[in-house]
């Protein structure tokens, strides 16, 4: 590892990520290259963003095409591939209008503001409050903080954006006791991805869409970590056969350029007229050109599909190295996106799967997050399964 370079940083740039000792140079496909030039099979894959795996020849030539042509004019003048992105997306879901912007904390703090709009001027200002869930993550914006349902996240930053209440994730009769006559919307990830990989129970998010209806409330899905393909459709909540009223996207969606959406029915995204919310970069044709591609190739390839199956391949492993290790309490997930449960510090486990060639992550402590591109093989996930096999054979587990 390249110590000036190591040390350039952590004199330079603020201190707010506790990094690995890793200096990353190069990528293909699955893999990432060190400065002494070894290989690591990534099963992070930038925290569930290049889900076509790093430097996709594809999205190296729509880059590569776009950078010659134009890269920023502002959202004052119309560009071609911001409005082929929009039609895009709104051919594939529920939606009717896009909002770009420019990550995902970006994307829930204009879903929260149109959600508060959309009563205002409906009359009902009242409604402002948004029932949120219990270790959910939305971002470090004021906004987005304050719908984040962990207390480390928001440590040391009072006083928080009022109007957010908290449930617990799955718990269906502490939801509908916690809406009130104030409430606007209810917010949730389909699937947690920071609060440990946690899916709903069978029926939750279709019991949560009918709670809305009945109190005339709006539903927000953040697919930030869930969306583009990951969890076996192109939007998690499409395997429940639920729609919201707003969706947020960002991470896959540029597979590693910095791009939020955020998406809405006509009716609700009336509430944003000229002039009610603006960002200066958010949809330049350099980045929309390149999650067009994107979107693209994971129709093309059938990604979805491939993630489904892939998805129950490694969870069908895992379970296998479950009963063969008690450190292992639980693995669940769905699609590629799958969480590890251990009875132990996951901290051990992530640095020796690095010091064998595995990219992978903790989150909650003991929750190992495996979010690998979808264009991964069934011979990358046998050899992370033989490498988890040794090292909890080796911490004697």
């Amino acid at each position: 590892m390249s110590k000036s370079l190591v040390e350039l940083a952590d004199g330079r740039i603020a201190a707010t990520y506790a990094r690995y000792p890793l200096m990353l140079v190069k990528g293909q496909g699955c893999t990432v290259w060190d400065d002494q030039d070894r290989p690591y099979t990534d099963f992070v894959a930038g925290i569930a963003v290049c889900n076509l795996g790093h430097c996709n020849q594809r999205l190296v030539a729509a880059l590569e095409s776009q950078a010659t042509k134009l890269w920023h004019v502002s959202n004052l003048f119309y560009t071609g591939p911001q409005a082929e992105l929009a039609d895009w997306l709104v051919d594939h879901c529920f939606a009717d209008r896009v909002f770009f912007a420019n990550s995902g904390a970006e994307a829930n703090e204009a879903a929260i503001k149109l959600a508060r709009k959309y009563f205002k001027d409906r009359g009902q200002p009242e409604r402002y409050e948004i029932v949120s869930m219990e270790l959910s993550f939305h971002g470090r914006t004021m906004a987005a903080m304050s719908a984040t349902g962990q207390d480390k996240i928001k440590k040391g930053f009072d006083p928080l954006l009022e109007g957010f209440r908290f449930v617990p994730f799955n718990d269906f009769e502490a939801l509908v006791n916690a809406i009130t006559p104030s409430t606007c919307a209810v917010m949730l990830e389909p699937i947690q991805g920071e609060g440990g990989v946690r899916c709903p129970d069978p029926g939750y998010l279709q019991k949560v869409r009918k709670l809305c209806d009945d109190n005339g409330c709006l539903l927000i899905f953040d697919e930030v970590q869930t969306g583009m393909g990951r969890c076996g459709s192109l939007f998690a909540h499409q395997q429940a056969q639920v729609e919201p009223d707003i969706m947020t996207l960002a991470k896959a969606l540029g597979n590693g350029l910095p791009i939020g959406a955020m998406l809405a029915t006509e009716q609700v995204a009336e509430a944003f007229g000229a002039g009610s919310h603006a960002t200066t970069f958010g949809g330049t044709p350099l980045v929309t050109s390149v999650a067009l591609e994107v979107c693209k190739i994971i129709e093309e390839e059938k990604l979805s599909q491939k993630a489904n199956e892939l998805g129950a391949y490694l969870q069908s492993g895992l379970r296998r190295l479950q009963k063969r290790h008690s450190a292992i309490t639980d693995v669940r997930g769905q699609g590629l996106l799958v969480g590890v449960e251990l009875a132990i510090d996951g901290a051990a486990v992530v640095n020796a799967c690095r010091e064998k060639g595995f990219l992978i992550n903790c989150i909650q402590d003991k929750v190992l997050r495996l979010a690998p591109p979808l264009v991964i093989n069934k011979e990358d996930i046998d050899a992370l399964l033989q490498c988890l096999d040794r090292i909890l054979e080796e911490l004697n587990t």
